[in-house]
C-alpha cells in the first residue's frame, strides 16, 4: 500500500528546484501511506513523488516512481493486483522479462501492451498514474468498487494529482476555496459523495473510471459498473455453494503477502467468514485476529469476537475504548482533509492501530452489508415501501406531511420514529431512500442554517444524487436499486474511506475479500429474496458459510460498527463540544445560527438525544475547519 501525488510543470511556474521542494511536501504529507520508502521523478512537463508500503518483493528494486522497460513510461500505483502472477505468467509466455516481484511491474507492462484496456483484466484495488513521456500525457485510473483514493485539482491553467487532498495542499498554485453544495452534501450524508470534495477545484475521479490528460484538456471513462438485470437461474442451494468458492478463492488470492498477515474480527458473519476461510488456507498456522470493544454493553461485540477466535484457534487481540476518544479525536479527524462524521471511524482508527502492531496487512469483512442487504435499513425500506403501495400517492402527499410534522413535536424518540416513517411514506421510493440515508434531517437545516451558505444553496437538494443512482440501476426491483445506490454512493463516500483513512493513518493495508468484483458482480445476479428474506438479511451469505459457522454466530442480531455516540457528547467529548458550541466564530458558525445551534446542545444535554447525529456533524466539521481552513 502506498501514497503517490503529481503535477504538471509549466513555463508558468517558478523552476525545478522549487518543484524538488514541492514534492518534498507532497510527499511528506502522505508518508503515512508508505513509511518504507519515497523517491521522485521529474521531466521538463511532470513531476512524481511516491511512498512505499513494502508489501511484495520488499527490495529497493520495487520502489517507485518506476520506469517501464521501453523507457517511455513512468508509474506511480497505490494498492495491490491480486491476480498479478497470473497475468505475468502470460506476458513471460509472450516474452516478456520481469526484475521485480512486485504487481508494479506487471501493470506496467500490461499498460504497454493493451493501454487502457489493461484495466479490464485487474483484479485488485488501486489508483494509478502513469505518464506518457513521448505523448506528454497523463493516464489516471481508479478500481471498480473505488477502494483506493485519486483527487485531482484543475482551476483551468494548473493540474495536479494526488492520493490525498493533504498532499495538494502544499502546492502555492492550490485554493482552498470551500464549495457551498458539498457542504450541505456532508451535512445531509455525513460525507461529499463523489466526485465532489469540500473544495471548488478539487474533485475525487469516481470508482470505475480512466482520465486521461494533457493538463488542459481532460476525457473521462467509465470501464465498469456493477448490473442488477440478469439473475441467475439456479437454485438457492446452488447460488450459495457458487458464492462460497467465490468469496474462498477472493480470500485465498489475498493472503499473498511478504509481511505478517491478520484479519479485523468483529464476530459478525462477514468477518467471521473471511477469519475461518483463512484459517482453512493456512493450516497448523494461525491467523491473527484483532478486535475492538466498548465500556457500554450495548456497543460491544468482544464476546462474539472471543467466541469466533476460539472456533478457529485464532491469535486474538482485542482493544477497548474508554478515554481515549476525547484525548485522540481531534488527531484522528485530521486524517480526512475534508469534513467526515460516520463516528465508527473512531473504533476504526483504534483496531487499525492495534492490528499494526501485529501485522501489516489485515483482511476485512467490508461489503457484505452493501452486496447482501445486510443493514437494517433496508428492511426498513422495503416495509415502506410496501406500506406506501397501499395508499394513494394524492392522499400520502396531501396527508402524510402535517401529520409527521405533529408527531416530530411529541418531543421522544418514538416521536421523531413516527415522524421519520411518516414523512417517508409520503415520498417517492427514491426520495424516501435519501431520507434514510440523511443523517441532518432537512427540518433542523433550514432551521439552523444562515448567512453565504443558505443563500448559495438555496434550490439545490443532496437528495438529487441518491435519487439520480436509483433511477439509473438497470433494475425494476427496488431493493435491487437500492443496493446499487448504496454501491455507487455510501459505499465508496463512507465505508470505503474510513477503512483507507484510518488503516492508512497506521500505515496498514486493508483488504476486502467481500469486495472482489467478481463477488460484487455474483451477488448483483442473485434475486433479492434470497438476500433480504423476510426479516432475514444476507439470508443466502448466510446460506453460503452455514457449514462453516455456528448459528448463534449467522443469526445474532447485528451491531455493526456503532459507538455510544449521544454518551460521548454528553461525557468523554463535552469540553470539546462545549468549545464549538459556546463560539461564536469558525466552521459552525460560517454555516449556522449559532444561537440555535445552542439551544440544541442545551436539549441534548439533558438527556434528549434527538439531535445526536446533527450535533455531532457540527463537533467533526469544526475539527475539520480549525484544521484546514484556518
Amino acid at each position: 500500500m502506498c501514497g503517490f501525488a503529481g503535477f504538471f510543470r509549466s513555463p508558468s511556474l517558478p523552476d525545478r528546484q522549487s518543484h524538488d521542494g514541492w514534492l518534498d511536501d507532497m510527499g511528506t504529507a502522505i508518508r503515512h501511506r508508505g513509511p518504507d520508502a519515497g523517491g521522485q521523478w521529474q521531466d521538463e512537463r511532470m513531476a512524481l513523488v511516491h511512498r512505499r508500503l513494502s508489501i511484495l518483493d520488499l527490495s529497493e528494486a520495487g520502489n517507485q516512481p518506476m520506469i517501464s522497460a521501453s523507457g517511455r513510461y513512468v508509474i506511480v500505483f497505490n494498492g495491490e493486483i491480486y491476480n498479478f502472477e497470473a497475468l505475468r505468467a502470460e506476458l513471460v509466455a509472450e516474452g516478456c522479462e520481469f526484475h521485480t516481484r512486485t504487481d508494479t511491474e506487471v501493470l506496467l507492462a500490461l499498460y504497454e501492451r493493451k493501454g487502457e484496456q489493461c484495466l479490464d483484466v485487474l483484479n485488485g484495488m488501486f489508483a494509478l498514474a502513469i505518464w506518457d513521456i513521448e505523448d506528454h500525457r497523463l493516464f489516471l485510473a481508479r478500481d471498480r468498487l473505488g477502494k483506493k483514493p485519486l483527487y485531482y485539482y484543475f482551476d483551468g491553467q494548473n493540474f495536479a494529482f494526488a492520493s490525498e487532498i493533504k498532499a495538494l495542499l502544499p502546492l502555492p498554485f492550490v485554493r482552498r476555496d470551500i464549495r457551498p453544495d458539498a457542504v450541505k452534501d456532508f451535512f445531509a450524508y455525513q460525507y461529499v459523495p463523489d466526485p465532489k470534495t469540500i473544495y471548488r477545484n478539487i474533485h475525487k475521479l469516481p470508482p470505475g473510471y480512466w482520465m486521461s490528460t494533457d493538463g488542459l484538456a481532460m476525457e473521462q471513462h467509465q470501464y465498469w459498473d456493477v448490473s442488477f438485470a440478469n439473475k441467475r437461474d439456479a437454485s438457492p442451494d446452488e447460488l450459495a455453494a457458487g458464492l462460497h468458492d467465490l468469496i474462498d478463492d477472493a480470500v485465498r488470492l489475498r493472503m499473498v503477502s511478504d509481511v505478517p498477515l491478520g484479519a479485523f474480527l468483529s464476530g459478525g458473519v462477514d468477518s467471521s467468514a473471511v477469519v475461518g476461510l483463512m484459517a482453512g488456507h493456512s493450516p497448523g498456522r494461525p491467523v491473527t485476529t484483532c478486535s475492538i470493544g466498548f465500556d457500554s454493553e450495548r456497543f460491544d461485540e468482544v464476546h462474539w469476537a472471543k467466541k469466533v477466535a476460539g472456533l478457529f484457534q485464532t491469535d486474538h487481540h482485542e482493544f477497548t475504548v474508554r478515554e481515549t476518544v476525547s484525548d485522540h479525536l481531534s488527531d484522528i479527524a485530521r486524517y480526512f482533509d475534508e469534513p467526515f462524521a460516520d463516528p465508527s471511524f473512531v473504533p476504526t482508527y483504534f483496531v487499525s492501530q492495534l492490528a499494526r502492531q501485529q501485522v501489516t496487512v489485515a483482511l476485512a469483512g467490508d461489503g457484505g452489508d452493501e452486496n447482501f442487504a445486510g443493514y437494517s435499513k433496508y428492511a426498513t425500506d422495503l416495509t415502506e415501501n410496501q406500506l406506501r403501495r397501499l395508499l394513494p400517492a394524492g392522499i400520502r402527499r396531501a396527508c402524510l406531511p402535517p401529520l409527521a410534522s405533529l408527531a416530530g413535536n411529541i418531543g421522544h424518540s418514538l416521536g421523531a420514529r413516527a415522524q421519520s416513517l411518516l414523512g417517508a411514506l409520503s415520498l417517492e421510493p427514491d426520495e424516501a431512500f435519501f431520507l434514510t440515508n440523511s443523517f441532518f434531517r432537512r427540518s433542523v437545516w433550514n432551521e439552523l442554517v444562515h448567512g453565504d451558505i443558505k443563500q448559495q444553496t438555496d434550490g439545490y437538494d443532496p437528495s438529487d444524487i441518491t435519487c439520480d443512482y436509483y433511477r439509473n440501476a438497470d433494475s425494476d426491483d427496488h431493493l435491487s436499486r437500492v443496493l446499487y445506490t448504496d454501491i455507487k454512493t455510501y459505499l465508496p463516500g463512507d465505508i470505503l474511506v474510513k477503512v483507507d483513512r484510518m488503516s492508512m493513518a497506521n500505515s496498514l493495508e486493508t483488504r476486502a475479500p467481500l469486495l472482489d468484483y467478481r463477488v460484487v458482480e455474483y451477488a448483483a445476479s442473485i434475486p433479492s429474496r434470497l438476500k433480504l428474506k423476510g426479516r432475514d438479511k444476507k439470508h443466502i451469505l448466510k446460506q453460503a458459510f452455514n457449514q462453516l459457522l455456528p448459528e448463534d454466530v449467522l443469526y445474532r442480531k447485528k451491531m455493526g460498527f456503532s459507538v455510544p455516540l449521544a454518551d460521548w457528547l454528553r461525557n468523554e467529548i463535552r469540553p470539546l463540544a462545549d468549545d464549538v458550541f459556546r463560539s461564536d466564530s469558525g466552521g459552525v458558525a460560517y454555516v449556522f445560527n449559532m444561537h440555535k445551534v445552542r439551544n440544541l446542545w442545551a436539549i441534548h444535554c439533558r438527556g434528549d438525544n434527538r439531535y445526536t447525529q446533527e450535533l455531532w456533524s457540527m463537533v467533526v466539521f469544526e475539527l475539520w475547519w480549525r484544521s484546514y481552513v484556518e
